[in-house]
Parts: C-alpha cells; structure tokens; sequence
C-alpha cells in the first residue's frame, strides 16, 4: 500500500539516510545531496507544502523536496518558479514506479499551489517522459546565456513562457558549503567511497551545453 504525505520532522533522520544512500557515488565519490536536505528545510526559499515522503507498507522509502527558483526575461521582468531536488527513492526500492508517482503527486500540487513552471537539472533520459523539455526549446538559459544539455523546464500551463528569453536562477541555499557537507558526512555511519562509471557520465551530462 502506497502512501504520499507531507514530511514531518519525525521524518527528517530517515529522509537524509535514504537520501544519503540513494546518491552515494552515484554522481561522484561519495555525495552531499543529504547535506543539502539537512540545510535546506531552514531556507525561506524552502517550500514545505512541497516537501513530500512517500510510504510503502507504513514504511518511508522516498522524498522530494522543492524550492523557489526565478527566471527573468528581457525587459527585466521576473517570474517565481519551482526547482525540485533531492528527489529520491531507497535503492532497493528504484526503478518500480515510485519516483514517478512521488513527482507527479508533486506536481498536481504545485499547480494547486498557483505555480505553473519547473526547472530542475537532471538526465533527459529520466525526466523527458514526465513532460520535461530541453532549456533550449523553453528559451532559458543560464545568467552566461549558456543552454546546459542537463537543464530541463516543464510548463503546469502549456504556453506559460510564451517564447521569451528567459533567464534562470536558482535559490542560494544549492550553493553548498563542500567543506561544510564533507564535516557533516563524517559525523555519519561511514561509508565507502567508490568510483563508478555513473560519474563520468554526470561529468559528460553536466559539462555539455546546447548551441
């Protein structure tokens, strides 16, 4: 029995291991996205009505938690938008269809909510089916004008964008302190860090850039 709810603070210990062990080494050695679960709840770009987990049997086994991003187009003008991210399930639960109902649970509520655009960066291959299209096709692009191949925008309301140049940016809480995320790491079970060749295909995926 699936279950989707808001996260608790009862919550947030088992958030951060399964965050924690869903991301170690798979981006690179290691990782911080639970570091960044751990900080950014006390963000005011934070969203809490966002912030959901998802239960399978009465147990947790996945989260996804949003954030306030912006974009601004040309004549200055600027728009309130939504990042998710960390968005995970346990590892032995992946791959089973959970992800993709905690996101889409997600975003009828973020409609709900009045928002009406997502930005997140991630693989095409596992968010291209959710309604995610390249930056490029949307018009948005980084402050340098660079469209990442990683950056991917989903319209709540077809045609929102209008066809624009839009610029994006994202709340300073995704700006982490690495020193900071190491120091708390350490303070946790240990775990082994490997290389694995999921990392040089987020080096290739985050260092291409559309033209």
């Amino acid at each position: 029995m699936l279950n989707i709810r808001n996260e608790t603070p009862a919550d947030y210990l088992t958030v951060e291991t399964i965050t924690r062990r869903a991301f170690y080494n798979l981006y690179v050695p290691g990782c911080a996205e639970h570091y960044l679960v751990h900080v950014m709840r006390d963000h005011e770009d934070f969203i809490p009505e966002l912030d959901f987990v998802l239960e399978l049997d009465g147990r947790l086994i996945g989260n996804i938690m949003y954030t306030k991003a912006r974009l601004t187009d040309e004549t200055g003008g600027e728009k309130t938008i939504l990042t998710f991210g960390p968005v995970c399930v346990a590892p032995e639960h992946q791959r089973k269809g959970f992800g993709k109902a905690l996101m889409e649970h997600s975003f009828r509520r973020a409609e709900a909510l009045g928002y009406d655009v997502i930005v997140i960066f991630g693989s095409p291959a596992n968010y291209v089916g959710r309604g995610f299209r390249s930056c490029k096709r949307h018009n948005v692009c980084l402050e340098d004008g660079t469209y990442p191949a990683a950056m991917l925008v989903k319209e709540l309301s077809s045609g929102v964008l209008d066809g624009r140049k839009w610029v994006y940016r994202d709340s300073p809480v995704m700006k982490l302190d690495e020193q900071a995320a190491q120091r708390y790491d350490e303070t946790l079970e240990p775990m082994e860090k490997k290389r694995l060749p999921s990392q040089e295909e987020f080096y290739i995926m985050s260092h291409s850039f559309l033209t």
